[in-house]
């Protein structure tokens, strides 16, 4: 069984199909998927996917970054109400990227340090979008460490030296469609990552895998990066699925 630790099964892009969708992740073996927040734009959504397929579907609550503006108190209000409401089984996707908006940073840094400390509060994971901003995630996350801080970078795409810096500080990465690029160069030094440190996700609808590169990901796509993850290590895809599984349910306890 393989377990899309990032999906975004919400979005618009999947409002014609949805139901499909989820039947062809679940026949290509994908039976858990965990879905992050963006923002209060996005909750109802969230909502009621969790509510059509229970059995499958765990939500994440928090406030993106590149939702972080002027309002972001409101937002982080409505974060907080949230968590307060219900259970949740991470807060995120949370933290900062530079790639977008650079003149935000301060906002960013602001949002993702409050958010971690929630996560602290309420014993949950925190799943990290990070983008061009390895160095100001790190230092907040070296400032806020904790007993009991731990994690995902979702979506990892930095270098070998930042993937073992990011496990020290209690993380384990997200990989995807990215592993499957010819740039992506992940593929170069993940196999001397052990395993244990490792998490499947597709960021459905974004970052399909090859051949499908450029077009609407989804979460059946995951067995491709399963098969591309297996290659890497030299193990078969069913050793891939079961430990990166048991790694999601570790992070996430359910």
């Amino acid at each position: 069984m393989l377990t899309d630790t990032h999906t975004h099964l919400y979005a618009d892009a999947f409002d014609q199909d949805r139901q499909e969708v989820i039947a062809r992740a679940v026949a290509a073996g994908v039976h858990r998927f965990f879905v992050p927040a963006i923002d209060s734009e996005t909750t109802q959504a969230m909502y009621a996917l969790e509510k059509a397929f229970p059995d499958h579907v765990s939500l994440m609550m928090g406030l993106h970054p590149t939702s972080v503006k002027d309002n972001f108190e409101e937002e982080l209000a409505h974060v907080a109400q949230q968590l307060e409401a219900r259970s949740f089984c991470a807060i995120g996707e949370i933290g900062i990227d530079l790639y977008w908006d650079k003149s935000t940073l301060a906002l960013q840094q602001e949002a993702f340090r409050r958010q971690i400390q929630w996560a602290k509060a309420y014993d949950l994971p925190i799943v990290i979008h990070c983008r061009e901003a390895f160095d100001e995630i790190f230092a907040i996350l070296a400032c806020e460490s904790g007993s009991n801080l731990r994690g995902i970078f979702h979506c990892f795409t930095g270098t070998k030296q930042q993937a073992k810096k990011a496990i020290d500080l209690n993380m384990m990465l997200g990989i995807g469609g990215v592993v499957t690029f010819k740039n992506g160069q992940i593929d170069q030094f993940l196999k001397d990552i052990p395993l244990a440190h490792i998490v499947l996700e597709t960021d459905s609808p974004y970052l399909a895998p090859v051949p499908h590169r450029g077009q609407r990901n989804e979460s059946s796509y995951l067995a491709i990066v399963a098969q591309r993850v297996a290659e890497i290590y030299g193990l078969t895809v069913s050793e891939v699925a079961e430990t990166t599984t048991k790694n999601a349910i570790k992070i996430f306890d359910r």
